[in-house]
C-alpha cells in the first residue's frame, strides 16, 4: 500500500511553478539553540526532485567567493515563502555544471521579463480555509 495515498500532505505555503534556472528567494525558519529566526536564501534553482509530498529542489548561490547550495522541501513546515524573482531559459533537467564555472559565467539567460501581474500570480499565497469572522451587527435603539 502507497503511504501517500493513506495521508494527505498539505502544505503551509503555496510553492510557485520553479524549475531549474529560475531565480527564487527561499524564505525559512532556522532553529539556533532555543531561538526560532526567519532566513532569506536567495540563488538559481539547480534542481528538482522528487514528487508529490517528497518534492524537492536545490538552490545555488555564490557567496564571498564560493558557491553554497541548500536544498529544501517543498512541502516543509520550516518554510515561510518561496518567491519567484525571474525566469531562466536552460536547455538541462540539471544544472551541475553551473559549479565548475565562475560567478560572471554562470549567468543564465532570461526567458522573457515577467509581468507585475505574472509575478504577484506566482507568488500568490494559498487561499486560507478559514472564512472571515462575521462583524457583529450593531444594535438597533
Amino acid at each position: 500500500m502507497d503511504a501517500r495515498k493513506l495521508f494527505e500532505v498539505k502544505s503551509k505555503i503555496k510553492v510557485p511553478d520553479i524549475k531549474p534556472g529560475d531565480t527564487v528567494n527561499v524564505k525559512s525558519q532556522v532553529k539556533e539553540g532555543d531561538r526560532v529566526r526567519s532566513q532569506s536564501f536567495q540563488g538559481v534553482v539547480v534542481r528538482e526532485g522528487g514528487s508529490g509530498p517528497s518534492k524537492s529542489f536545490t538552490v545555488r548561490r555564490i557567496a564571498h567567493g564560493v558557491g553554497v547550495e541548500r536544498t529544501y522541501l517543498a512541502n516543509s513546515p520550516l518554510l515561510e515563502a518561496v518567491e519567484l524573482l525571474r525566469k531562466g531559459s536552460v536547455r538541462r533537467a540539471k544544472l551541475g555544471y553551473l559549479r565548475g564555472l565562475s560567478a560572471r559565467d554562470a549567468r543564465i539567460k532570461e526567458k522573457g521579463r515577467l509581468s507585475a501581474e505574472e509575478l504577484a500570480a506566482a507568488n500568490a499565497p494559498l487561499p486560507s480555509a478559514e472564512k472571515p469572522a462575521a462583524e457583529p451587527a450593531e444594535a438597533k435603539s
